[in-house]
């Protein structure tokens, strides 16, 4: 989300957010926070540890290790990945030696065949999203937590799972600690919540966590089924717990609070997916309900909505594409003409290149910079200028002080720097 002092509001939610802290929760079960990108969970058994997440490095995990050799005494037997993306397991590589089991849930839907053939420009793009390239003072934070060890020099460490469950619900009791280990898609679709029944604890992995989540990720894959997330949300609901333990920010405590609050964050996607939906149907354009869709200020305005990480602009639009695909009824875009064309004779009607490039310089001096940014794509599809990469560099940068979401100032500022190296600056 643009606001004229998104940058302000993004240092303001990471400085509050993300403050370390190891927390007993309930008797002997600890929560980390802040320690790395994500959190994790350990739960101190008779004569062994489980632990829920790793942290995002290798280095990080070692750290963790430490903090629960000196809270329990006690080695970690059982690891569970609440899902497999990696700054949730990149740090199992510290307790190799001392686990005994990795445990973890099978997709619900798997991925699409070839996938791996995108590696390459998902690699890129996720390079963008999260700030790789970026300073501290650029990239502030990743949205839902502290920067990943990579950005410091440090490894992740993976380690594969030793049992994978591809039931729906699982009951454990390990080492005198009752487990329940439901898959409930959403984030990912081997999302896993952990009910700790003799504690009144729920795990609840990135379905629920404290800002706006990525409906739809700007690093591109495949779509995260709003309705499927909205059910699981439902699942969490159900128990009767007392504390919420997410794996990303702060803890929530008390069970009219995690109902409030869970609440209104299933209502947010009902409400993003039942009004996109009924403009579809209403034969609105993604262009149109991008701009006209937005949360009602009771919710827009709850401090665990705001758009910190993902935006809700661009969850309409992959609905939209998720239900209909690329097509938006109107013929005209059916053989639309090619980029460069189009761009050619869009220059001719303005008036020529130059007087198109003297509109975009104006827009950046009136502070147009979306507009700046358009009228500088048509120039360099109809002809790759230099002048015209500074330019759209610049109008980036300052877009990017606008940005809540830390994803989407990320992907601004990352791209000025490669633009400002293509037109030689760097």
């Amino acid at each position: 989300m643009l606001s004229h002092n998104g940058c302000q509001k993004l240092r303001e939610f990471t400085e509050r957010s993300y403050k370390k802290t190891v927390m007993e929760v309930a008797s002997g079960v600890w929560f980390v926070l802040g320690y790395g990108h994500s959190n994790a969970i350990f739960i101190e058994g008779q004569t062994s540890v489980i632990l829920i997440d790793t942290l995002d490095s290798r280095e990080r995990g070692d750290c963790l290790k430490s903090w629960i050799q000196k809270t329990t005494g006690k080695p970690v037997r059982t690891l569970l990945y609440t899902h497999g993306h990696p700054d949730h397991r990149g740090g199992a590589g510290a307790f190799q030696e001392e686990v005994s089991e990795i445990i973890a849930f099978k997709p619900k839907n798997q991925e699409l065949k070839r996938t791996e053939a995108l590696r390459e420009i998902q690699t890129r793009r996720g390079a963008r999203q999260f700030g790789y390239t970026l300073s501290d003072e650029e990239a502030l934070s990743q949205g839902i937590g502290p920067r990943e060890g990579i950005n410091y020099g440090e490894h992740r460490s993976f380690v594969s799972p030793t049992i994978v469950y591809d039931q729906d619900c699982v009951t454990r009791a390990i080492d005198g600690i009752e487990l329940e280990l439901v898959r409930v898609p959403g984030e990912a679709e081997d999302q896993m919540l952990v009910w700790l029944p003799q504690k009144a604890v729920l795990c609840c992995g990135d379905n629920y966590f404290g800002c706006f989540p990525n409906l739809y990720a700007i690093r591109g894959g495949q779509y995260r089924d709003l309705a499927s997330w909205i059910d699981s949300l439902d699942v969490i609901l159900s128990y009767p717990a007392q504390i919420l333990l997410p794996g990303h920010t702060a803890a929530v405590c008390g069970r009219e609070r995690i109902r409030e609050t869970v609440g209104n964050f299933k209502n947010a996607l009902d409400f993003l997916l039942t009004k996109t939906l009924e403009g579809m149907n209403e034969g609105k354009s993604a262009d149109q309900l991008a701009a006209e869709i937005q949360l009602p200020e009771e919710l827009s305005k709850l401090p665990y909505l705001g758009e910190y990480y993902g935006c809700a602009e661009w969850a309409v639009r992959e609905i939209y594409a998720a239900y209909l695909g690329w097509f938006d009824g109107n013929p005209t875009h059916l053989h639309p003409l090619a980029p460069q064309i189009r761009s050619q004779k869009m220059l001719e009607l303005m008036g020529g290149k130059d007087r198109t490039e003297a509109a975009a310089r104006m827009a950046f001096e009136k502070h147009e910079d979306q507009w700046c940014l358009e009228l500088c794509d048509l120039c360099y599809e109809a002809e790759p200028d230099a002048a015209i990469l500074r330019l759209k560099a610049a109008a980036l940068d300052r877009l990017a002080e606008e940005e809540t979401s830390a994803n989407g100032r990320h992907y601004y500022k990352a791209c000025a720097k490669e633009l400002r190296k293509t037109a030689g600056l760097d």
